[in-house]
């Protein structure tokens, strides 16, 4: 952690997707899952964060004591493609370092449930994390949340805007709570030792 990162500094876990009951269960909207997922293990209900287009619950991850650290859980209200701006207002809003700010997001070069977590890099065609990097540089942390490839022809767009299909929705329930796992890791254990255990 370098000097600019305090150990108290806050977290930002932001899960993407779309707003909207018609999006709930699209493969685009897994980040927005494990974010439920997490508000419910720190026993918090989403609500909407004042002016920034978002709603959050805010807690505490980790062991009482030291290895304790404060969490912004994110879901940011507007589309896919504009998430930067509520995550760029809610980051300047609780003073998060960029370093501090973690994106779960759906990931299509990675098969189905395989996850892998890694700070910076590029936004691999992810509207997403394209809108953040734009608001606020690349050198964030992510939670990739593998989909794997569309079948056959079908595009890119359709296949993340439809529901993840009945054969892998048995084991949906199973992948996010790993995910949600992996997340708490990375935040109390650090990159290189959640890497060590999720990067299966």
């Amino acid at each position: 952690m370098d000097v600019t990162t305090p150990a108290n500094a806050p977290w930002l876990i932001v899960g993407l997707g779309n707003p909207g009951p018609e999006y709930a269960g699209n493969r685009h909207n897994v980040g927005f899952m494990v974010a439920d997922l997490l508000a419910e293990r720190v026993g918090g209900r989403f609500k909407r964060a004042g002016k920034a287009q978002a709603q959050v619950v805010e807690g505490r991850i980790g062991p009482p004591g030291p290895g304790n650290r404060r969490v912004i859980l994110a879901k940011p209200m507007s589309f896919m493609n504009l998430s930067g701006g509520p995550v760029n207002a809610l980051k300047d809003f609780y003073k998060v370092p960029v370093a501090n700010i973690v994106a779960i997001h759906d990931e299509l070069d990675i098969d189905y449930g395989v996850l892998r977590l890694k700070l910076g890099g590029g936004d691999n065609g992810h509207n997403g994390l394209k809108s953040m990097t734009k608001a606020f540089g690349s050198e964030y942390h992510r939670v990739r949340f593998g989909i794997g490839r569309p079948p056959g022809r079908m595009q890119v767009a359709d296949f993340v805007l439809k529901d993840f299909a009945s054969s892998e929705r048995k084991e949906l329930d199973y992948f996010v709570d790993r995910a949600a796992d992996a997340v708490e890791a990375l935040v109390i254990e650090g990159l290189e030792r959640a890497q060590s255990t999720y990067n299966s």
